[in-house]
């Protein structure tokens, strides 16, 4: 078992969300808002979405070294369930579902003369004796079969869970879980079990599968977003909440910190950053012998920097926030009653700008998984080894003057990115509604 830093930070991050939504159950104020999100289709159904993109990232943060390889290289659980898609490489680029190269090559006929053609693929299309004739009746055929056999073990997970979930949700939310989980199960089960057969989002320039690319690219967009949240949080809502009730100099203090990294272009500290990765890694070279270890560190420091330049934000949110409720009678009570200022923090203002840490964190986590694509494309974002969607981009974008235009790489980077960035957009709009105190739902009760 190998773990790596981000492995550790991630499964911790995953146990504090789940006991921060236990804690906030147990609360009855919250409690409605957890309920009001429980009973929301859209939020419910975003969620599931989201678990589906943790999951998989979960999976692939579990690493270990391979016996089947000679220099006990490292690899995760989902390298091995996607063992197919991670071996069966090409020589270069091919089209999703292809058969053939993308590009026409010298060919050394059967009778020994020369012609100028497509190559056939290694492992793509490979079962077809006549792919001109069989390819198109062979890929329905398959998708067919893939959609029957997904049909089935979503039918067989249906009567397992349905009385349950039922029971448990309203019915419109049931419908919202059911049909996202039907959708998200028989699409990602198609694609796998056509897999076997084709290359589904075609190959890159080095011929690897560009659908296991966009799989593997799951995990580093939730660590950027999920570990610079966690290393940014701390920071906005000690400083902010301090900056707003005590005011004075420590109000000064704080906010001369805040403006002045504001001040700063963030691409200059982020790049400054990875230099000194650089050095340090080449001083120590001893201690980073693995390229995975390399790149993980490479990762962790890039959620560092991130989450030291995102804080100031939502600091300045909550000492705003801090300031208007300083003022309310309910506080200004226990201050004249003599109640020790860490519980008036604790009691009075920490709960009520809950409601805007939870949505921050939401949009936050969304414009740092776009902010991943944007510094790999300018080459500052993580290691070129790590598979992310700015670096699937990135490599594409030469291609895209190609003609004919190479559009799978980068089709296959913007379906998922949008996919996660859109759940989570979704369900901090419903989070918004559940524990805002000036939304409808918390007025009426």
């Amino acid at each position: 078992m190998v773990v790596l830093w981000t492995d550790a930070l991630l499964f911790l991050l995953a146990s504090v969300g789940a006991c921060s939504v236990y804690y906030l159950h147990a609360q009855a104020h919250h409690k409605r808002a957890l309920d009001y999100l429980k009973n929301s289709p859209i939020g419910m159904a975003s969620w599931l979405l989201l678990c589906c993109f943790l999951l998989i990232a979960l999976i692939d943060s579990l690493h270990f070294h391979s016996l089947a390889s000679q220099n006990k290289e490292v690899i995760s659980v989902l390298d091995t369930l996607l063992a197919t898609l991670r071996s069966h490489t090409e020589k270069t680029y091919s089209a999703p579902f292809a058969s053939t190269l993308f590009s026409k090559e010298m060919l050394v006929l059967a009778d020994g003369s020369s012609a100028w053609g497509y190559p056939r693929l290694s492992f793509g299309g490979q079962h077809l004796a006549t792919p001109n004739a069989q390819h198109l009746t062979d890929i329905l055929i398959k998708t067919g079969s893939g959609l029957i056999q997904a049909a089935g073990l979503c039918l067989f997970t249906y009567v397992l869970f349905a009385k349950r979930i039922k029971t448990a949700f309203s019915s419109a939310t049931a419908q919202a879980l059911w049909l996202t989980f039907f959708t998200v199960f028989c699409l990602a089960y198609t694609l796998t079990y056509l897999s076997q057969f084709y290359h589904v989002l075609g190959t890159d320039k080095v011929g690897e599968d560009v659908f296991y690319q966009t799989i593997k690219s799951i995990r580093t967009g939730l660590v950027l977003g999920s570990l610079t949240t966690l290393i940014m949080l701390p920071l906005a809502i000690l400083f902010g909440i301090l900056a707003g009730f005590f005011q004075g100099w420590i109000d000064d203090v704080i906010q001369y910190v805040y403006t002045t990294l504001n001040s700063i272009p963030s691409v200059l500290l982020i790049a400054a950053a990875i230099l000194m990765v650089h050095v340090y890694m080449a001083n120590h070279e001893a201690e980073f012998t693995s390229l995975m270890v390399r790149a993980d560190m490479r990762l962790l420091f890039l959620c560092l920097i991130l989450g030291v330049t995102s804080w100031t934000g939502l600091c300045r949110l909550l000492r705003a926030e801090t300031l208007k409720l300083r003022e309310m009678d309910y506080v200004q009570a226990a201050i004249a009653l003599g109640v020790k200022q860490r519980t008036i923090l604790w009691r009075h203002i920490l709960p009520n700008v809950m409601h805007i840490i939870i949505i921050s964190i939401v949009l936050d986590f969304s414009s740092l998984v776009l902010a991943e694509a944007v510094l790999s494309y300018i080459n500052i974002g993580v290691d070129p080894t790590t598979y992310s969607w700015g670096n699937m981009i990135n490599g594409a974008r030469l291609e895209m003057a190609r003609e004919p235009v190479v559009w799978w790489s980068l089709t296959g980077a913007f379906v998922l990115m949008f996919m996660l960035v859109l759940a989570a957009n979704l369900f901090a709009d419903t989070l918004q509604n559940a524990f805002d105190p000036r939304s409808n739902f918390q007025r009426h009760d």
